[in-house]
């Protein structure tokens, strides 16, 4: 039998795939398709304090292997979250993780603060990183300044681990890692979407009405996985994959590279089994080579 566990120092999953923020809802919306219990856990979509409309559409554009979005973190609200969502969530025997947004510091500490009260909450993932709000100062994690800065007060505020996750639009991500460390952050996850666009040739315009996105999909892969093998190698805290996870093979490219555990995005549009479906590849790739024990792939790349 293999153990698919994972154990992050402050949380032990049943197995390293989660599932990850704003493409899996409140997870509540994929239960119809799969069982959520088979999740090593999942991210909810991002969480303001007071609910958001988000951006004006368009915000979807497809490109060759990936999409683009800007969606621009629509949601309930962190006092509709509690009373409504997160009693619908206890239900369900997987690490349930809250993805944190805030307009400013206070707000993130605010929005840690409230959920502090409620139970069935693993952990807390920081968003400090995503490129298609549009509002100066919304992405924190362009700077070790700024980082620290955020990170330092919600760790101080969280009753609870935090994982910071970092954005790709950055020169040196080990720099911002680093910093992110220093302020305390239990855990990194890497990384959001890449700054992006897309132009219609018939109207000469943007295609997204934000005129940016992020980019996800297949095609920024190879360049997360260079992201998480420096900062890996930097670090002493976990690192979680992000970026163009689709298979069990891809899954096992991350988890080699060093990356504790995994989180699937875009390819929950393509097919909502995804998830079970890269636990399963992931289990019989153990079986085949005679792995008992996932967790002993972690970091074994040559280089």
């Amino acid at each position: 039998m293999t153990d698919l566990s994972v154990d992050l120092g402050f949380i032990k999953l049943k197995n390293p795939v989660l599932a990850a923020s704003g493409t899996f809802g409140y997870g509540l919306e994929f239960s119809p398709f799969i069982d959520l219990n088979k999740l090593g856990g999942f991210v909810v979509k991002g969480l303001y304090f007071s609910p958001r409309p988000g951006n004006l559409p368009p915000r979807l554009v497809e490109t060759p292997g990936g999409l683009i979005n800007a969606i621009g973190l629509p949601g309930v609200g962190v006092e509709r979250f509690s009373e409504e969502i997160l009693p619908e969530l206890r239900k369900y025997n997987t690490a349930i993780i809250v993805n944190v947004c805030g307009e400013s510091n206070e707000e993130y500490a605010s929005v840690v603060e409230r959920l502090n009260k409620e139970e069935g909450i693993s952990a807390y993932e920081l968003n400090i990183s995503c490129p298609n709000v549009k509002k100066d100062g919304l992405c924190p994690a362009l700077s070790p300044k700024d980082t620290f800065s955020v990170v330092s007060l919600v760790k101080k505020s969280s009753s609870r681990p935090v994982i910071t996750k970092l954005s790709p639009n950055v020169t040196d991500i080990v720099e911002i890692a680093l910093s992110a460390q220093e302020a305390g952050t239990d855990a990194l996850s890497l990384v959001n979407t890449f700054l992006a666009m897309a132009v219609d040739i018939e109207t000469k315009k943007p295609i997204l009405a934000n005129t940016f996105g992020g980019l996800s999909g297949p095609a920024i892969k190879p360049l997360v996985l260079r992201m998480v093998y420096q900062v890996v190698s930097h670090v002493k805290i976990p690192v979680i994959g992000i970026g163009g996870i689709s298979s069990g093979k891809d899954a096992l490219e991350y988890l080699i590279t060093g990356a504790k555990a995994v989180e699937v995005g875009t390819a929950n549009f393509i097919d909502p089994e995804t998830t079970v479906k890269i636990i399963e590849e992931l289990k019989t790739y153990c079986q085949k080579k005679g792995i008992d024990k996932i967790e002993t792939i972690i970091g074994t790349l040559k280089v």
